[in-house]
């Protein structure tokens, strides 16, 4: 059945991945530029192409957005995103599966779907100003938790 806050030509979830990476206690951001969030910082990422795995889906998204180059070490949660229209009624709404990845090489430049591109503390995201997707800030801890795990 069809929400009725959702068009019945999109009434599916979209599956889409995000790439977080984290390097010396800060994450890598993006300004999108395009929906949904656009203008909002977020994690590097966009939808799976058919027949791609998660993780080629989040090192593409990665390296095209960013420049820059990881590895993954594994999926570890997920979080929605919605577009919506002026009225507030839902456009599309995507299933956005969280990548952990180590930095391997690379300095962020903005590319494809980014207006920016930075290393931001871990710390102080949600006091920096920056106007941030929704999860970010959670995402971005359970993240750095994870990888302090995998550096013992």
């Amino acid at each position: 059945m069809i929400n009725q806050h959702q068009s019945p030509a999109r009434s599916r979830p979209i599956a889409a991945t995000i790439a977080v990476v984290i390097r010396n206690e800060q994450v890598l951001l993006v300004r999108r530029a395009n929906p949904p969030d656009a203008g909002k910082w977020g994690f590097p990422g966009g939808k799976i192409e058919q027949g791609e795995t998660l993780a080629q889906a989040a090192l593409r998204e990665l390296k095209e957005e960013t420049g820059i180059s990881a590895d993954i070490l594994r999926v570890f949660t997920a979080t929605d995103a919605f577009e919506q229209d002026k009225n507030g009624q839902i456009q599309r709404h995507f299933i956005l599966i969280a990548v952990l990845c180590r930095w391997k090489h690379g300095e962020p430049v903005a590319g494809d779907d980014a207006l920016e591109a930075r290393w931001l503390p871990i710390g102080n995201l949600e006091t920096s100003g920056l106007e941030l997707s929704l999860d970010v800030a959670e995402v971005a801890q359970q993240a750095a938790q994870i990888m302090s795990e995998f550096q013992q």
